[in-house]
């Protein structure tokens, strides 16, 4: 590769990453700690939720939840929407605690999957591990640890 392809690759990764800072610290709606966390439920909105005790397994956080229910855009389905009341200490959400799996928010995700997965399947459906993610070979190894950090948010 040349030099000035090389500087111009450079030049290109450093201004979209600053973009992607820029856009991060600028978001709409403030604190990341306060967002709406929410799935949509291909059932109707008296089958998700009807008052009460919100569904399971949402219904573990107790009081520290704030659940709300309404109907998806067009009539198709529930969105299942939910929050953590309490606020969350400075730096919680940050990258470097998502991936070390400390975000707090992290717990509610995973239960709003699978309170979707009840609500539509009766169950909640897990994936095999493949062979490779316990085999010795470094692909193995790496295979194994994405699929752990993706286990808690659902995407690598």
């Amino acid at each position: 590769m040349k030099r000035s392809s090389r500087t111009l690759l450079l030049g290109a990764s450093l201004g979209a990453a600053a973009a992607v800072v820029r856009a991060r610290r600028h978001r709409p709606g403030g604190d990341d700690g306060d967002r709406w966390l929410v799935v949509t439920v291909n059932r109707a909105v008296a089958d998700v939720y009807e008052g009460g005790p919100p569904p399971r397994p949402l219904d573990r956080f107790g009081d520290d939840l704030e659940v709300r229910v309404r109907p998806a855009p067009g009539d198709h389905g529930t969105e299942l929407s939910a929050r953590l009341r309490r606020p969350l200490p400075p730096g919680a959400t940050s990258l470097p605690a998502r991936l070390a799996g400390r975000d707090p928010r992290q717990e509610v995700r995973t239960a709003l999957r699978e309170a979707k997965a009840l609500l539509e399947a009766g169950e909640v459906m897990l994936p095999d591990r493949p062979p490779t993610a316990t085999g010795g070979t470094p692909a193995g190894k790496l295979v194994g640890l994405l699929g752990r950090r993706s286990g808690g948010e659902g995407v690598l």
